[in-house]
């Protein structure tokens, strides 16, 4: 039983949000198709990413909680990933987007960008030599640039409060990969690697990874879906 743990996260991840898009209010069933192609579209950079740190020892995984089929290093899982967790992250935003438009909020987007943009550079610059923390704020703060500058799009405030709401559902997921209620962590962390800040057995750099990956997703598939 012990080997399915990593799969039935992601079962449970996401069986309530596709069980919910088939409601007729929300008829998120409908947009299945560009949720894939933004999906995998995204995923390719990032499971590239996955598989360099894997084979550096930035990250590894703990096998007696995967089913034994590995792609490149990674477990199987570890590749669903990367489809499962934004489905649930899409979904919300999909959901409260339908019924609450928040237009208002684009009027911090300016500050929300320099603010966030000057933080990660500062905690980039101060920690070089952690690849983990450096890696993560280089790609977040170019997506953010990206989106903010160059695509100019008007929901990165609302993405964000999104992003903080999914926070309640990313702290049991995550927690567990990284060793909460169980007796050893499914995914391991070298410390000379990250800063060593967790979040109960989060480390920091696992929620602004997110944060990245959920906006580009966010991204393509309001672009596909248009």
């Amino acid at each position: 039983m012990m080997a399915y743990t990593y799969a039935l996260i992601l079962f449970f991840t996401i069986i309530i949000c596709f069980i919910a898009s088939f409601d007729k209010r929300i008829q998120f069933h409908l947009q299945f198709g560009s949720f894939l192609k933004a999906a995998i579209l995204v995923a390719i950079p990032f499971i590239a990413w996955d598989i360099w740190f894997t084979a550096q020892g930035v990250w590894w995984f703990n096998t007696d909680y995967t089913l034994g089929i590995s792609f490149f290093g990674l477990p199987l899982e570890e590749i669903l990933f990367f489809i499962c967790i934004p489905f649930s992250c899409i979904f919300t935003y999909y959901t409260i987007d339908k019924y609450y438009k928040w237009e208002a909020l684009s009027a911090f987007n300016n500050l929300l960008v320099f603010v966030s943009i000057i933080i990660l550079s500062v905690v980039g610059l101060l920690h070089t030599d952690k690849i983990y923390t450096l890696i993560t704020t280089i790609v977040t703060i170019l997506t953010l640039i990206y989106l903010h500058f160059i695509a100019k799009v008007d929901w990165l405030t609302k993405a964000s409060l999104v992003f903080m709401l999914l926070m309640l559902g990313f702290f049991p997921v995550n927690g567990v990969l990284t060793g909460s209620f169980i007796e050893n962590p499914i995914v391991n962390y070298n410390p000379k690697d990250f800063l060593g800040i967790r979040m109960f057995t989060i480390p920091i750099e696992d929620a602004v990874y997110g944060y990245s990956q959920f906006l580009l997703v966010l991204y393509f598939f309001k672009k596909i879906i248009k």
